[in-house]
């Protein structure tokens, strides 16, 4: 044991990852997956991978490989969702207020800079009518 630990202080450490990684299979060794088990597990990723896309997955797809618990879990956690959302929707009147005056101005600023784009180009069409009328 400590002529092991000896030759392994000798060694230079590459890849600690690695040698951490090797500890771990000899200490926590894990059990070879059945071939539904892979599958599942390779469902269940794609879905998961889905999901972190801002995908769609369908309530049919989820049935099929979650558990009754998990599904129902799942299921709760989107009816709480949908319960924030609705109470999000109900905004104070202050907030509803400013919201309204930040829309009209806005679209007074929008308005007011096409009108200075527009003079601007008419100015400059005016001075090169003068020109040629010279």
């Amino acid at each position: 044991m400590i002529s092991e630990w000896y030759t392994s202080q000798k060694k230079p450490i590459v890849d600690f990852r690695k040698l951490l990684q090797e500890r771990l299979e000899k200490t926590n060794p894990r059990r070879k997956l059945a071939i539904d088990e892979t599958t599942k597990l390779s469902k269940l990723e794609g879905i998961a991978e889905k999901l972190k896309r801002g995908d769609n997955v369908q309530n049919r797809q989820l049935q099929t490989w979650l558990s009754e618990d998990e599904y129902a879990q799942v299921d709760i956690e989107w009816q709480e969702k949908l319960e924030i959302r609705e109470e999000l929707k109900d905004k104070p009147d202050d907030l509803k207020r400013y919201e309204e005056k930040l829309k009209k101005a806005t679209f007074f600023y929008n308005r007011a800079e096409d009108l200075y784009i527009e003079i601007r180009n008419d100015i400059k069409n005016g001075k090169s009518f003068f020109a040629s009328s010279i």
